[in-house]
């Protein structure tokens, strides 16, 4: 049940303690794909793991606005700090729990925001107000991870079968053109660049025309499948804490 769409009532008569939270960011993606890639993303996999479920699933509003700081020399760019993000989602998902849907699934497509969903995750568990697990689609997609940029072709590849409207294709040259290899400058295994734009000229990592449609959709239906599958464990999950050795 989407909570944007549904009355109180409705969601009053649910029988389902399962929720999920699409996270995303508001950022540059290069040229040629939208700011609301992260949460475009984020979204359209988090709806269809839903789908692929036969069980009763709250699915909230989507949270816009994440940890990017790292792209601000971009306009358009959003962020805000990490003690904020981590505040506004552990507020969130308590709202949540309030309500009894205290396991709570949070879908996300930024980099940015892993760590911090990990430890918003970690602190409400262990505090007993709701079992947080966080899923980020592109860690979830087998191989094709290793070829995770930004604005590159797993982002670029997954729109164009979501959206395609939306990548500029007329652009896409330039985005390869002032696109960066990889992320970061790294010397003796350290990454020495804080900003995006200290490494890429355009904001892009990665090549975008190495992600078609047809990549797309393997992306996808790989990143929905595996979500259902976590979301039935976490159904399933005994989440009482381990007593004190």
């Amino acid at each position: 049940m989407d909570l944007t769409t549904a009355t109180w009532t409705d969601v009053r008569d649910l029988e389902t303690d399962l929720a999920v939270v699409p996270v995303g960011s508001t950022e540059q993606h290069g040229p040629h794909a939208p700011l609301g890639t992260d949460v475009l993303t984020a979204e359209a996999i988090a709806d269809a793991g839903i789908e692929r479920v036969d069980r009763e699933v709250v699915r909230a509003p989507a949270i816009p606005v994440g940890i990017a700081e790292e792209h601000r020399q971009f306009p358009g760019t959003m962020w805000v700090s990490e003690d904020t993000f981590r505040d506004y989602v552990g507020e969130a998902v308590a709202s949540l729990a309030h309500h009894g849907f205290d396991r709570v699934v949070l879908v996300n497509g930024h980099g940015g925001n892993v760590d911090a969903l990990r430890e918003v995750g970690g602190r409400l568990t262990r505090a007993g107000n709701a079992y947080v697990v966080p899923f980020t689609w592109f860690a979830a997609v087998g191989e094709h991870s290793d070829d995770m940029g930004h604005g590159g072709p797993l982002e670029t590849g997954l729109l164009r079968h979501l959206e395609p409207a939306l990548i500029r294709e007329d652009r896409i040259e330039a985005a390869r053109a002032g696109g960066a290899d990889g992320w970061g400058d790294w010397t003796s295994y350290v990454n020495m660049a804080y900003d995006a734009a200290e490494f890429t000229e355009n904001g892009v990592v990665g090549d975008p025309d190495d992600g078609d449609a047809k990549r797309g959709e393997e992306l996808f239906e790989g990143a929905a499948d595996a979500l259902a599958r976590l979301l039935e464990a976490v159904a399933e999950r005994d989440v009482s804490r381990p007593e004190r050795r």
